[in-house]
């Protein structure tokens, strides 16, 4: 049976943990010299992210799939577009017309879906893996658990919370530097290194959205054949936007789920021993 706790490694207690699990929990770290508590909440106990990694994975690819449609759609309608601005007429431009209507309408419904399914399983992915590093490193989290979900709901701090615990989970969740001793946590108020993959697909991720709005109200508003292969243009650079942030989301989750499972498997960090009383006479 595997550990309730991390399911990864073979249970080894009635309670049904593994021996790392016993040792992790038992060798809780002191808190760092500046004195800064842990996160709160429920206890945080390993569980291994590698299943949801590879569905946020696979949803993310559904997504690229949903905006290539979309990209498609998007040329056959300019090409009508361009076709009416040049003054053709007649009933084969008008069949035309309508069939690149259709294929565009119909483009929406699979990008949306895929939109959600994979926002709900990346958002359980993502809490698990901060539910984790709390167990790697439970000191330089600036976030609580509860903003890992709502933090990409609530209006305004949406556009850095996610981003800034990001980092946090992957300085968790990555080897520690030479020399350190694993057995004592890292301070929170220590120089946090670069993080250009964190840093450039939240970048990406921004600029989706905000093209997105812009592409979707000219879009709405468009009537004329100009006005409306300007809109259909915009939309396909969001389109552009959205592939490229979700290809770096791809390498993202299967970094950060790869350096966790290898965090997991190495056990947890070594205390010093603890010397033995002397012997009686």
């Amino acid at each position: 049976m595997l550990c309730t706790s991390c399911q990864m490694n073979t249970a080894t207690t009635p309670e049904g943990l593994c021996a790392a699990c016993v040792q992790a929990a038992a060798a809780a770290p002191p808190p760092p010299a500046d004195g800064r508590a842990k996160a709160g909440g429920a206890p945080a106990w390993l569980r291994s992210p590698v299943g949801l990694g590879r569905a946020v994975v696979a949803l993310l690819g559904l997504v690229v799939a949903a905006d290539l449609y979309s990209l498609w759609a998007g040329t056959v309608m300019l090409d009508v577009m361009n076709d009416l601005i040049a003054g053709e007429f007649g009933a084969d431009i008008e069949r035309r017309a309508e069939r690149a209507d259709t294929l565009y309408a119909y483009s929406g419904g699979p990008q949306l879906v895929a939109l959600v399914a994979t926002c709900v399983v990346f958002l359980v992915w993502f809490h698990r893996v901060r539910v984790n590093a709390e167990v790697f490193e439970p000191y330089i989290h600036r976030k609580k658990r509860g903003w890992t979900v709502w933090g990409w709901f609530v209006p305004v701090v949406n556009f850095w919370f996610p981003r800034r615990i990001a980092v946090d989970i992957w300085d968790a969740s990555a080897a520690r530097p030479a020399g350190s001793d694993p057995a004592v946590p890292l301070d929170p108020s220590a120089e946090r290194g670069p993080h250009p993959l964190v840093n450039t697909w939240w970048t990406l991720w921004v600029a989706s959205l905000f093209a997105d709005r812009w592409a979707a109200k000219s879009y709405a508003r468009a009537e004329e054949a100009d006005e409306i292969r300007s809109a259909v243009g915009n939309m396909m650079f969001s389109d552009a936007l959205h592939i490229a942030a979700a290809a770096l989301a791809v390498v993202f989750v299967l970094r950060l789920t790869r350096m966790q499972d290898r965090k997991a498997r190495s056990g947890p960090p070594q205390a010093q021993p603890v010397p033995a009383p002397a012997a009686g006479p």
